[in-house]
């Protein structure tokens, strides 16, 4: 629908004729309405953000090229090293579905970005990123001056 400014509605019923005091209230209630509501915010678009794991490594034990993770979460009172388990399971009881026999995962990478988040939650995995991030290095010391 096209907008119009509201002085050229106020003119065209001017023209018309509509009495001085109606005309007056009409447009002091348009001028209301076209005012921006204070809890309304700016319809910019979010910035786009991407994840990336940041791993200690003190005594500089990693290996010096880039490697690539996933994020995943998991209940605070679980063993980290049941991660594998848990996924494994999920992908298992994925590739047994109908959609999994037609579409199966045959790598981990395969099973975090294919594998719905139902079969996650069965195991109380959540994925945080489905695409792998770029694992970086920190010796873990900030620089003095």
């Amino acid at each position: 629908m096209p907008k119009i400014d509201v002085n050229k509605v106020a003119e065209i019923l001017k023209k018309n004729q509509i009495d001085p005091a109606v005309l007056r209230r009409v447009v002091e209630e348009m001028n209301l309405a076209v005012q921006p509501d204070p809890g309304e915010e700016d319809p910019t678009p979010p910035v786009k953000k991407q994840f990336v794991i940041l791993v200690s490594d003190p005594n500089g034990k990693l290996p010096k090229v880039d490697f690539t993770g996933w994020v995943l979460q998991l209940p605070e009172d679980e063993s980290p090293a049941s991660v594998q388990e848990r996924l494994l399971k999920a992908t298992y009881d994925f590739n047994a579905s109908r959609k999994g026999r037609l579409y199966p995962a045959k790598t981990v990478g395969d099973a975090l970005e294919a594998v719905p988040s139902k079969f996650f939650k069965e195991v109380e995995l959540w994925v945080k990123t489905k695409e792998p991030v770029i694992v970086l290095r920190t010796d873990n010391e900030i620089p003095k001056d």
